[in-house]
């Protein structure tokens, strides 16, 4: 709905002539990552080694990670990491993103309430991913290695490391969720475009594959399957590594790039937002795009309202239980202690978009824990709802992911609009949602539904919890 001239001339008149998209100046663009950790007072907990149950040494890891990543992975001190050439050169052709005043769905909710979004669907791979994917697949070529091995789940995380070890002329082997291998075959398509091997998870190509594939058949899969098969395939070839593209503290490092962006925008035009909302699955976007301001928060600096959204069907902050817990089905990666619904656990078929790891990062969890950000699960076919509105009034088709984002960051627009209060709100557009047309095809004809599973089905999976 196009914003009428007279009000758009009374809102820019109000808010100092900001643009509809601001994006920065080369000059401007963030020289480093910051490390959040670095300012915690209760650090998150080690990883610990699921045989001996003591915090994982850089040793311990090196079969599985790559060093340079080993060590931001363990690196609970140091604030700023500077952005290697290599990959500040890289982030050029699609950063900065822009960050975008919602001038239009503002008008529709005719609420007071000031919205942007930070958009981070202006690259191939269609997401944020993009962000680490280039800075993993950097580092594993700087150390000499073949080839990397990955889970993903909706496929942006896949798309992203292909498209950054295909820059890097290193091998890709990439696990699909099964269900999304079946829904997303583009996704996939583009995968082997830029040279990755794909294969649907769980699979009878590894012995953990198999042992899942017998213990549950007929299964869809989940990412805690796929990551149990990447990691086997990366420990028992040579010249391999295993990459992740959430969760971890090294991603939630290059995802503050984000942030960093988002900040220096917002202070640039004296804006200061008073919620600043994220999707959440494993934490990566949402780690990324509040890295900044929850430093200021944990500094007593300032003072922000941050939420994660989840989906109900997956809801591991709200429902979970914060534990040790394995980080993969075939329980063979190390123990992290998270917000978890037990790894075991896999999401109903019918639910739409990558947000179904069973865990939440570490680092999230510890702050989640402490009361410095809140959280809130959605049903999806609210989400759906959302995600078409958004898109008739402002022009992107969302993630389905990013979408459960566009939902709080509505839902809290209408509170200002039933309080009167101007509140300034943010959140997190991920990615586009073009290779989700099966999820909106299920939405338009009503097929789908908001499975939420029970007290008894998630207490099943929460008493399978490592007992040490």
């Amino acid at each position: 709905m196009p914003v009428p001239k007279e009000r758009k001339a009374t809102i820019m008149a109000n808010q100092n002539n900001i643009p509809y998209k601001i994006y920065l100046e080369e000059s401007e663009m963030p020289k480093y990552w910051y490390n959040v950790r670095a300012d915690m007072k209760n650090k998150p907990a080690p990883l610990l080694n699921p045989g001996t149950h003591e915090p994982m040494t850089a040793q311990e890891l090196a079969g599985v990670f790559c060093d340079e990543l080993i060590a931001q992975e363990l690196d609970n001190d140091t604030r700023e990491y500077p952005i290697p050439r290599e990959i500040a050169d890289f982030y050029k052709m699609y950063r900065p993103s822009p960050l975008v005043r919602a001038y239009c769905l503002e008008e529709k909710l005719q609420t007071p309430a000031k919205i942007y979004y930070k958009f981070e669907g202006n690259n191939t791979s269609g997401s944020h991913k993009l962000n680490s994917a280039i800075a993993q697949a950097y580092y594993a070529k700087k150390q000499g290695l073949k080839g990397v091995t990955t889970e993903t789940g909706a496929g942006q995380w896949g798309t992203a490391l292909s498209m950054a070890c295909s820059y890097f002329d290193l091998d890709c082997k990439v696990f699909m969720v099964k269900v999304s291998y079946e829904q997303k075959p583009f996704r996939r398509e583009v995968m082997r475009t830029y040279g990755a091997s794909v294969t649907p998870s769980p699979s009878d190509t590894t012995e953990v594959g198999r042992k899942i594939l017998a213990e549950h058949p007929g299964t869809t899969g989940s990412l805690g399957c796929a990551i149990s098969e990447a990691v086997e395939v990366a420990v028992t070839n040579p010249g391999y590594r295993y990459v992740l593209g959430s969760v971890l503290n090294q991603v939630l490092l290059h995802q503050s790039v984000i942030g960093m962006e988002t900040k220096i925008a917002l202070d640039k035009y004296g804006v200061r937002p008073d919620i600043i909302i994220g999707c959440a699955g494993g934490g990566s976007n949402l780690g990324g795009l509040i890295a900044p301001f929850m430093g200021e928060k944990l500094r007593g600096e300032a003072d922000y309202r941050i939420i994660a959204v989840e989906p109900s069907s997956c809801p591991s902050f709200t429902r979970g239980v914060y534990a040790y817990d394995f980080c993969d089905t075939g329980m063979i990666c190390p123990l992290a202690k998270m917000y978890t619904l037990g790894s075991n656990f896999i999401p109903a078929p019918n639910h739409a978009g990558g947000l179904r790891y069973h865990g939440m990062s570490p680092i999230l969890s510890q702050l989640y824990d402490d009361g410095y950000m809140e959280a809130v699960s959605v049903p999806q076919t609210k989400v759906f709802e959302a995600a078409e509105q958004f898109a008739r009034v402002e022009g992107i088709l969302p993630a389905p992911e990013s979408s459960h984002a566009i939902r709080v960051a509505i839902d809290e627009a209408l509170k200002c609009k039933e309080t009167g209060e101007e509140k300034t709100i943010i959140f997190g557009l991920t990615g586009t949602g073009y290779f989700d047309m099966v999820a909106y095809e299920k939405y338009h004809e009503g097929k789908m539904d908001d499975y939420i599973p029970t007290d008894e089905e998630l207490a099943k999976f929460a008493a399978t919890l490592p007992k040490f």
